[in-house]
């Protein structure tokens, strides 16, 4: 049984075959999680940040208009900052991106993706540029302008330039013209959703990896061996962006893998942003959860046992008693008890271990 739909977003056209809309974004809103086992969506969650008051409620001592720490660039060196914008919350941007945004002379940003706040606070005579609409052929008179004169372009990106941020294309293009850049990291989607929900991503001894990709078949082709179904294969976490549109071939794609119908799922719509909503259901339930509440984009789904609501039945083998490191010892009887029940892969990391030794 899927959640009771509510109205989110406006349905998809027929023709709709997988947007490339931003992962996963954004806001700091009251926070709906629904189950497949009811059809009654549970309390809000009180929000933990406030948008409008975010940048302010910063600490200046931190934002101060310093020089940019870790960079190679001379002073009224021109250059190009790629800074990851996070999901959208303004204050989940970190303190160097914040600091970057605010000395910049020429800010470029999509205003489709990223919040208005991200870039509210910047120097009087800086000059921003809204790249919605506009093509990276656009771009390069803007950074050979910088080059020329000296001028530092906050290139601000949504989530974690390095994730689906078409930032490759922009490194290339400032090689080209020879103006210096950088990038400064963000927290990307499935990292906020797993934050809201609650959840670790990698639990012991039930999944240690995490696998990002997008379903193939859409408007981007994939390459060659990347399909969804290849990757569920593995069984561990995954974290799927830009198919919100074509959940139902996603469904099938994860299940014809081989996780199973009832394997946890986390569904994060617009996350951090004020409208954002996230949804929990199992994998039987995924596409009715999502066309129940109009998820089409702006979506990131979570997949994998690990996301199992309530207590683990597993522990990490940092905190035990037991295992000992250059930095504690173990004790005895715990390191015993942790050597004989079930701790395959454990070893003294006091010690380098032997590469041979597999067992």
């Amino acid at each position: 049984m899927s959640p009771t739909p509510t109205p989110s977003t406006p349905e998809p056209p027929d023709d709709l075959t997988s947007p490339d809309d931003a992962a996963a974004s954004t806001g700091v809103p009251s926070t709906t999680e629904a189950s497949s086992r009811s059809t009654t969506p549970q309390a809000a969650r009180p929000t933990q940040h406030a948008s409008e008051q975010a940048l302010e409620d910063l600490d200046h001592s931190l934002i101060d208009p310093a020089p940019i720490p870790a960079t190679s660039f001379a002073e009224g060196q021109g250059r190009v900052v790629f800074v990851g914008a996070g999901p959208g919350a303004p204050d989940l941007v970190s303190v160097r991106g914040a600091r970057v945004i605010e000395t910049a002379d020429i800010i470029i940003w999509a205003s489709s993706l990223v919040h208005p706040d991200m870039v509210a606070r910047h120097k009087p005579d800086a000059e921003l540029i809204d790249s919605a609409a506009i093509p990276l052929e656009d771009l390069e008179p803007l950074y050979t302008r910088a080059r020329d004169e000296g001028l530092l372009v906050a290139r601000v990106h949504t989530g974690d330039p390095s994730i689906y941020g078409a930032t490759a294309e922009q490194r290339d293009l400032c090689r080209r013209i020879g103006i210096g850049f950088e990038t400064i990291p963000g927290i990307s989607a499935f990292s906020a959703a797993a934050a809201r929900m609650d959840v670790e991503i990698t639990v012991p001894e039930v999944s240690q990896s995490l696998i990002l990709t997008r379903l193939e078949g859409g408007r981007t082709p994939m390459p060659d061996g990347e399909t969804v179904a290849s990757f569920a294969a593995h069984g561990a976490t995954m974290a799927v962006y830009l198919s919100a549109a074509r959940n139902k071939a996603l469904q099938q794609a994860l299940l014809e893998g081989g996780y199973a119908p009832e394997t946890p799922c986390i569904i994060g719509y617009a996350v951090t942003w004020p409208e954002e909503m996230m949804f929990r259901c199992d994998l039987a339930h995924l596409s009715e959860t999502m066309r129940n509440h109009k998820l089409w984009k702006h979506a990131v789904v979570l997949v994998g046992p690990a996301l199992a609501d309530g207590p683990i039945e597993t522990r990490s083998h940092l905190y035990h008693p037991g295992f000992r490191h250059e930095y504690r010892a173990a004790d005895a009887d715990a390191h015993a008890d942790l050597t004989t029940h079930g701790t395959r892969g454990v070893y003294d990391q006091s010690t380098t271990p032997d590469p041979k030794d597999n067992s």
